[in-house]
């Protein structure tokens, strides 16, 4: 079962989703307060299982609505993936992946994983 991670950085609090092995799976931005942060954590156990994907890897793309799973390639050549939620707004980001079908098991496991898990603050 994976769990969110509350974090506190030097400019406020963030989270990670960690799969049931403790990868990190996605990661939010900094937000100003734990209170907006655990926000976001709601917006991600919500929006993540209902969210299709679509990727802009391929010319031509499908553009889905909102909320959803953007997968793109990044300056590096990686391919990764941005939640956004109903109203546009990013709320979870992964890792580069090399690889498309890694990065398409990364969505899965978010969808799997951020529905019942559980919130621990470090």
């Amino acid at each position: 079962m994976g769990k969110f991670v509350i974090i506190e950085t030097k400019t406020g609090v963030k989270f990670d989703l960690k799969a049931g092995n403790g990868e990190v799976i996605a990661t939010s931005e900094v937000y100003a307060s734990e209170k907006s942060c655990k926000n976001g954590i709601a917006s991600v156990q919500k929006n993540a299982p209902i969210a299709p994907v679509e990727d802009q890897t391929v010319e031509g793309y499908t553009v889905e609505k909102h909320p959803k799973f953007e997968v793109y390639t990044d300056k590096a050549g990686e391919i990764r993936f941005r939640l956004k939620a109903t109203n546009g707004q990013i709320i979870a980001v992964s890792e580069g992946y090399k690889a498309m079908k890694s990065c398409l098991n990364g969505i899965e496991s978010v969808k799997k994983n951020a529905v019942d898990a559980k919130i621990e603050k470090i």
